[in-house]
């Protein structure tokens, strides 16, 4: 009984010292961050800010695939 209470301590306690997994959290975290401020800024553009820009970038480079000026 005694061995098994070892290899859980010892068990447990490799657990907790794993980072490898925090490190995927943080990260995970970051991006979140990132993803929520950007949306944010788009947002902010107004409410067709986004649409129109959008639409500007599709409009200019099928300008360019067609030949007419870029």
């Amino acid at each position: 009984m005694n061995q098994f209470i070892n290899a859980v301590n010892s068990s447990v306690s490799a657990f907790i010292k794993e980072e490898e997994g925090s490190q995927v959290v943080e990260y995970a975290l970051i991006i979140a961050v990132v993803s929520i401020g950007l949306v944010t800024a788009l947002g902010a553009a107004g409410a067709n800010g986004l649409q129109g820009s959008f639409t500007a970038l599709v409009t200019r480079v099928s300008a360019c695939f067609t030949g007419t000026a870029c």
